[in-house]
Order: structure tokens, then sequence, then C-alpha cells
């Protein structure tokens, strides 16, 4: 009988030790389990860095030269994620690309035209600006008539039309921009707004 009582506690230490056991691993388990659960959610596709989709040219509109589908200065331009990249499309679909899905649409800059050429305002203005032809196609009916009853003020109207027109500082009566070759010689103007600021210079 005293030899039997130290078996039984060592079989009782031996099972509290596999059942402590049994326990941590258990934990470990739940844990793991967790950890996958609420791990980060999968990355949006329009949230992915420049290398992990290829820039894509937009679709131009002959007539306009504009990208399709402008409308309020934006177009969104379709981007195709690179191949084995997991993210969720613009529909909220978490998918595994291959390089040929698209995944979500790219907002870019577009500008409003409304039929006047560059082309043709600037030929316009080098061989008739002293007739005021260059005024009466962009929507000036006055200053067309006035350059043409003057001859172009005497030459010097026709002069500064022709400067003001080739550098895109006149343009459409209407407000709308020239029709330029998309890949053409485009002028844009810096001005400084609300989004934009001038940082104060560090002298030494």
């Amino acid at each position: 009988m005293i030899a039997a009582r130290p078996r039984r506690r060592l079989l009782l230490l031996r099972r509290r030790q596999a059942a402590a056991r049994l326990l941590g691993v258990l934990w470990l388990a739940c844990v793991a389990a967790e950890g996958v659960a609420g791990g980060e959610p999968p990355l949006k596709c329009d949230e992915l860095r420049l290398g992990q989709y290829p820039e894509s040219d937009p679709k131009i509109d002959n007539s306009t030269q504009e990208p399709l589908n402008c409308t309020n200065h934006t177009a969104n331009v379709p981007c195709r994620p690179a191949p084995n990249i997991t993210c969720k499309d613009h529909s909220g679909n978490e998918n595994n690309f291959t390089g040929k899905e698209v995944g979500f649409y790219k907002p870019i800059a577009c500008r409003n035209v409304n039929g006047y050429s560059y082309k043709v305002a600037v030929a316009l203005s080098l061989f008739l600006g002293w007739l005021g032809a260059d005024r009466f196609y962009l929507g000036y009916p006055a200053l067309g008539l006035l350059k043409f009853c003057t001859v172009g003020f005497c030459g010097i109207g026709s002069l500064i039309d022709f400067i003001l027109i080739s550098m895109q500082i006149v343009g459409p009566s209407d407000g709308s921009s020239y029709i330029i070759d998309y890949y053409g010689a485009r002028l844009t103007r810096l001005s400084i707004t609300n989004e934009t600021f001038r940082k104060t210079q560090m002298y030494p």
C-alpha cells in the first residue's frame, strides 16, 4: 500500500503535465487563428504602388485629341495590376491578377474643348490677321470688326494677336481650350492658389 501511493502520485503528475501541454497547444492554435482572421485587410488595387501596375496610355479621341469619356476635366484610365498581385478591384472583389484584368481606374486630368483648333487659329492669325479673321474665329466679333476696319491696327494689332495666340494666352471666348495634338506643344500655366504655396527661403 505504501509503494502504490507514490505511483499514483506519479501518474497524476504525468496526467496533469499532459493536460497542461494540450492546453498550451490549443491556446497557440487559437492565437494563430485570431491572427489570421484579424490580420490586415487585403490591399485595394487603387492603393498599389507605381511598380505594381504598368502605366497605360489613355485612348485618345481623334476629334478632340483628349482622352475618351472626359467629363469635368477628368478622365478614367483602366489600370491592370502586375501578375501575381492580389488586391480588391474596383468592384470590391479580391482577385489574384494575371496582368490582363482591369484592377482599377486611375483619374487623369483632361481639358474641355469645344471645336476650336489651335492650328487653324494660328494660321488665320498669320495670314488673315490683318482682316480680323482670327478674332472672328475665336468668338470675338467686335475686335474682329475693329481689326478689319483698321487693317489690323496698321499691322501692329495683327502682330500682337499672332504672338498672344501662338503662346496660347488668347483662347476661345467661351473659355474652352484649343484642340491640340495630345502629344503636341501644350502649355501649362503655373499659378499660386490655395493648394500651392511658397516656401520661405532659408539663408545661411
